[in-house]
Order: C-alpha cells, then sequence, then structure tokens
C-alpha cells in the first residue's frame, strides 16, 4: 500500500451484510471481524445485518442500502460458495450496475496464498450498484481477513496511490 501522506483521509460510511442460513448476531464471528476492522480503519459502521442464503432476501435489503445515499459501500460476508443455497452472487446480479472483475481474481489469488487450491471454490466478487460498492467475500473468517486485509484496507482508503475506490465515488453516476 502506497499511502500518500499529502491527501486527506476521508472516512466512509460501510455496511455490512451476513449471508447465513445457520449464524445469529451472537455467533457472526467473521461479520464482527469485518466491523472491527471497518472501525479501526476509521471509516463509520453505517449498520450491519444478517439474511438466510435467500436471493430475494439479499437483493431487498441491498435495494435499500443502495438508495439510502448515506452508505456508500457494502461489505458481505457469506453465500458466495458452489452449493444450491450460496446466492450472493446470484443476488448481486439483480442489482447491480456494473461488475468489478478485478476483484474476485485478485481475491482469489491472495487466498490461494493462504488455503491452495480451494480458492477455486470461492464465487467472490464485487459490483457498483445505482454509485454503491457492493463486495462479497466467503464467510470464513480468514476470507474475510484476506478480503479486507489484502484488497479492501488499501482501496477504501482516499490516500492509497495510485488510484483507490474512494477517489471514484463522485463520479459513479456519471453518463
Amino acid at each position: 500500500m502506497a499511502i500518500d501522506p499529502a491527501r486527506q483521509f476521508k472516512p466512509i460510511n460501510i455496511a455490512l451484510l451476513t449471508v447465513s442460513d445457520t449464524r445469529t448476531a451472537a455467533d457472526d464471528t467473521s461479520g464482527d471481524i469485518l466491523a472491527e476492522r471497518v472501525k479501526a480503519s476509521g471509516h463509520k459502521l453505517a449498520t450491519r445485518a444478517l439474511e438466510k442464503d435467500d436471493a430475494d432476501r439479499i437483493a431487498n435489503r441491498l435495494n435499500n442500502w443502495i438508495d439510502d445515499r448515506s452508505v456508500d459501500a457494502v461489505i458481505i460476508t457469506g453465500g458466495t460458495g458452489l452449493t444450491g443455497r450460496d446466492v450472493t452472487p446470484e443476488a448481486l446480479d439483480r442489482v447491480k450496475t456494473r461488475d468489478i472483475p478485478g476483484f474476485g481474481e485478485l481475491f482469489r489469488w491472495l487466498s490461494y496464498k493462504t488455503i491452495g487450491t480451494s480458492t477455486i471454490q470461492s464465487r467472490a466478487c464485487a459490483v457498483v450498484a445505482r454509485g454503491t460498492y457492493i463486495f462479497a467475500l466467503p464467510g470464513s473468517n480468514g476470507a474475510v481477513k484476506d478480503g479486507w486485509d489484502g484488497i479492501l484496507a488499501e482501496q477504501l482508503d482516499s490516500r492509497n496511490r495510485p488510484c483507490n475506490f474512494v477517489e471514484l465515488m463522485p463520479r459513479l453516476l456519471e453518463k
């Protein structure tokens, strides 16, 4: 990460969504890890929720947050695997304006260093939806650490050079 000390840090508002049929707020460790990292980095945790593995429910939650101008980005943990119940990417397909294909590619590259070829089972992905960034990570603690520490901490820091997601935010709705 190349932090430019001459640039000002601009905190953004981040919503966190855990997608799981089995987790509750009491045992959502991957969501807790993300919430801790978001706050420690200087960003604001705008809201946090848990949804079952149901594409309609996930898309509805995302649409509400996308329409909320106080939410700049959403990070999802869970639902990115290969089983029949893993529907987070399909929910993103319902709300997206455009894909950010490099996110999933970079996530799997980073994850390969930790879990080897098992990373092929991840459908981690990211999109822009009506001016809001949405990043979908697997539900494991290791995966959210890899995703935050290896990608999002840098790309959501307005001081990161040569470029970052934050500096593009004012232009996401351009025609």
